[in-house]
Protein backbone atom coordinates (compact mmCIF):
# COMPACT_ATOMS: atom_id res chain seq x y z
CA UNK A 1 0.00 0.00 0.00
CA UNK A 2 1.53 3.32 -0.80
CA UNK A 3 1.41 6.53 0.92
CA UNK A 4 -0.24 9.77 -0.53
CA UNK A 5 2.35 12.01 -1.65
CA UNK A 6 1.65 15.59 -0.51
CA UNK A 7 2.67 18.84 -2.19
CA UNK A 8 3.65 21.95 -0.99
CA UNK A 9 2.50 24.70 -3.20
CA UNK A 10 2.99 28.18 -2.68
CA UNK A 11 0.64 30.51 -4.11
CA UNK A 12 1.94 33.62 -6.28
CA UNK A 13 0.70 36.86 -6.70
CA UNK A 14 -0.83 37.16 -10.47
CA UNK A 15 0.68 40.55 -10.72
CA UNK A 16 4.02 41.04 -9.40
CA UNK A 17 3.69 45.24 -8.98
CA UNK A 18 4.37 45.56 -12.85
CA UNK A 19 1.49 47.21 -14.34
CA UNK A 20 -0.17 45.76 -17.62
CA UNK A 21 1.01 49.14 -19.57
CA UNK A 22 3.83 51.37 -18.98
CA UNK A 23 2.61 54.28 -17.94
CA UNK A 24 3.39 57.65 -19.90
CA UNK A 25 5.58 60.74 -18.66
CA UNK A 26 3.96 62.86 -16.53
CA UNK A 27 3.03 64.85 -13.12
CA UNK A 28 1.08 62.78 -10.30
CA UNK A 29 0.17 63.21 -6.56
CA UNK A 30 -2.54 62.81 -4.39
CA UNK A 31 -5.94 61.89 -6.93
CA UNK A 32 -4.42 63.16 -9.88
CA UNK A 33 -2.26 62.52 -12.73
CA UNK A 34 -1.35 65.08 -15.71
CA UNK A 35 0.49 64.31 -18.82
CA UNK A 36 0.74 65.53 -22.46
CA UNK A 37 -2.18 64.52 -25.44
CA UNK A 38 0.39 63.49 -27.26
CA UNK A 39 1.08 60.60 -24.86
CA UNK A 40 -1.84 59.70 -23.90
CA UNK A 41 -3.41 58.98 -27.69
CA UNK A 42 0.16 57.36 -28.00
CA UNK A 43 -0.59 54.91 -25.28
CA UNK A 44 -4.17 54.27 -26.77
CA UNK A 45 -2.78 54.00 -30.22
CA UNK A 46 -0.35 51.36 -29.64
CA UNK A 47 -2.32 49.03 -27.28
CA UNK A 48 -5.36 49.08 -29.84
CA UNK A 49 -3.89 48.02 -33.22
CA UNK A 50 -6.14 46.31 -35.26
CA UNK A 51 -4.11 44.48 -38.06
CA UNK A 52 -5.51 44.01 -41.62
CA UNK A 53 -3.89 40.51 -43.05
CA UNK A 54 -3.16 40.37 -46.72
CA UNK A 55 -1.31 37.18 -46.87
CA UNK A 56 -0.78 35.89 -50.18
CA UNK A 57 1.93 32.38 -49.44
CA UNK A 58 3.47 31.02 -46.64
CA UNK A 59 4.01 34.25 -44.33
CA UNK A 60 0.17 33.80 -44.34
CA UNK A 61 0.07 30.44 -42.04
CA UNK A 62 3.07 31.63 -40.13
CA UNK A 63 0.89 35.03 -38.94
CA UNK A 64 -2.07 32.50 -38.26
CA UNK A 65 0.10 30.55 -35.80
CA UNK A 66 1.15 33.85 -34.17
CA UNK A 67 -2.62 34.25 -34.08
CA UNK A 68 -3.34 31.26 -32.32
CA UNK A 69 -3.45 30.44 -28.58
CA UNK A 70 0.50 29.83 -28.34
CA UNK A 71 1.27 32.47 -29.70
CA UNK A 72 -1.47 34.24 -28.54
CA UNK A 73 -1.30 38.34 -30.71
CA UNK A 74 -3.93 39.29 -28.91
CA UNK A 75 -1.65 40.01 -25.70
CA UNK A 76 -0.29 42.76 -27.61
CA UNK A 77 -3.71 44.52 -28.51
CA UNK A 78 -4.16 42.82 -31.70
CA UNK A 79 -7.04 41.42 -31.10
CA UNK A 80 -9.44 42.64 -33.40
CA UNK A 81 -7.95 41.26 -36.83
CA UNK A 82 -10.22 42.68 -40.00
CA UNK A 83 -10.63 42.34 -43.16
CA UNK A 84 -11.86 45.41 -44.38
CA UNK A 85 -9.16 48.48 -45.06
CA UNK A 86 -11.57 51.05 -43.72
CA UNK A 87 -11.35 49.65 -40.31
CA UNK A 88 -7.87 48.44 -39.77
CA UNK A 89 -4.86 50.74 -38.91
CA UNK A 90 -2.42 48.22 -39.46
CA UNK A 91 -1.30 46.33 -43.08
CA UNK A 92 0.33 43.18 -42.78
CA UNK A 93 1.72 42.10 -45.91
CA UNK A 94 2.64 38.62 -46.14
CA UNK A 95 4.03 36.95 -48.94
CA UNK A 96 5.32 36.82 -52.74
CA UNK A 97 3.58 39.84 -54.21
CA UNK A 98 3.21 39.82 -58.08
CA UNK A 99 3.65 43.09 -59.74
CA UNK A 100 0.02 42.84 -60.85
CA UNK A 101 -0.76 42.66 -56.98
CA UNK A 102 1.06 45.68 -56.91
CA UNK A 103 -1.51 48.70 -57.67
CA UNK A 104 -3.99 46.28 -55.51
CA UNK A 105 -1.56 46.57 -52.22
CA UNK A 106 -1.95 50.32 -53.23
CA UNK A 107 -5.51 49.98 -53.44
CA UNK A 108 -5.63 48.48 -49.87
CA UNK A 109 -3.58 50.85 -48.79
CA UNK A 110 -5.33 54.30 -49.42
CA UNK A 111 -8.46 52.80 -48.55
CA UNK A 112 -7.36 52.66 -44.61
CA UNK A 113 -8.00 55.39 -42.55
CA UNK A 114 -4.70 57.38 -41.41
CA UNK A 115 -3.21 56.87 -38.80
CA UNK A 116 -1.86 53.63 -40.44
CA UNK A 117 1.11 51.91 -40.20
CA UNK A 118 3.01 48.82 -42.91
CA UNK A 119 4.48 45.79 -41.68
CA UNK A 120 6.51 43.72 -44.76
CA UNK A 121 6.42 40.24 -43.10
CA UNK A 122 9.05 37.97 -44.67
CA UNK A 123 11.70 38.10 -47.33
CA UNK A 124 9.39 37.92 -50.60
CA UNK A 125 7.36 41.19 -49.35
CA UNK A 126 10.68 42.93 -48.31
CA UNK A 127 13.04 41.91 -50.99
CA UNK A 128 11.03 39.48 -53.23
CA UNK A 129 13.15 36.86 -51.46
CA UNK A 130 14.03 33.85 -53.82
CA UNK A 131 11.69 35.27 -56.36
CA UNK A 132 14.08 37.93 -58.97
CA UNK A 133 12.25 37.52 -61.46
CA UNK A 134 10.12 40.03 -63.61
CA UNK A 135 6.98 39.12 -62.67
CA UNK A 136 7.50 39.23 -58.81
CA UNK A 137 7.73 42.86 -56.82
CA UNK A 138 10.69 42.74 -55.47
CA UNK A 139 9.64 44.29 -52.38
CA UNK A 140 5.98 46.06 -51.25
CA UNK A 141 8.15 49.32 -50.29
CA UNK A 142 8.02 50.02 -54.40
CA UNK A 143 4.22 50.22 -53.90
CA UNK A 144 3.30 52.18 -50.46
CA UNK A 145 5.48 53.10 -47.87
CA UNK A 146 6.80 50.46 -44.84
CA UNK A 147 7.35 50.91 -41.48
CA UNK A 148 8.41 47.89 -40.15
CA UNK A 149 10.12 44.87 -42.06
CA UNK A 150 10.54 41.60 -40.48
CA UNK A 151 12.78 39.18 -41.93
CA UNK A 152 13.12 35.52 -42.86
CA UNK A 153 11.45 32.97 -45.21
CA UNK A 154 8.98 32.05 -43.36
CA UNK A 155 9.17 34.13 -40.10
CA UNK A 156 8.76 32.77 -37.27
CA UNK A 157 6.12 34.15 -35.23
CA UNK A 158 8.07 34.99 -32.66
CA UNK A 159 9.86 37.43 -35.17
CA UNK A 160 6.41 38.62 -36.64
CA UNK A 161 5.49 38.98 -33.17
CA UNK A 162 8.60 41.44 -32.75
CA UNK A 163 7.68 43.14 -35.60
CA UNK A 164 4.04 44.14 -33.84
CA UNK A 165 6.13 45.43 -30.98
CA UNK A 166 8.34 47.46 -33.22
CA UNK A 167 5.28 49.16 -34.87
CA UNK A 168 3.71 49.72 -31.39
CA UNK A 169 7.15 52.04 -30.79
CA UNK A 170 6.58 53.98 -33.56
CA UNK A 171 2.96 54.65 -32.74
CA UNK A 172 3.59 55.29 -29.29
CA UNK A 173 6.38 57.64 -29.45
CA UNK A 174 4.56 59.63 -33.04
CA UNK A 175 3.75 62.57 -32.27
CA UNK A 176 -0.24 63.85 -33.41
CA UNK A 177 1.00 66.59 -35.71
CA UNK A 178 3.47 64.75 -38.13
CA UNK A 179 1.01 63.18 -40.63
CA UNK A 180 0.46 67.23 -41.83
CA UNK A 181 3.95 67.48 -42.03
CA UNK A 182 6.07 68.02 -44.93
CA UNK A 183 8.37 65.26 -44.45
CA UNK A 184 5.08 62.86 -44.51
CA UNK A 185 3.52 64.52 -47.59
CA UNK A 186 6.89 64.38 -49.50
CA UNK A 187 7.03 60.50 -48.52
CA UNK A 188 3.46 59.91 -49.92
CA UNK A 189 3.99 61.91 -53.17
CA UNK A 190 6.85 60.06 -54.14
CA UNK A 191 4.53 57.13 -54.19
CA UNK A 192 1.97 58.71 -55.57
CA UNK A 193 -0.29 58.86 -53.04
CA UNK A 194 -2.39 62.44 -52.56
Amino acid sequence: MSRPVSYNIKQKPLVDDISMVDMPEGHQGQGFFATSLDSVIGLARKNSLWPLPFATSCCGIEFMATMASTYDLARFGSERVGFSPRQCDMLMVMGTIAKKMGPVVKQVYLQMAEPRWVIAVGACASSGGIFDTYSVLQGIDQVIPVDVYVPGCPPRPEAIIDGVLRIQDLVGKEELRRRNGQQYKALLESYGIQ
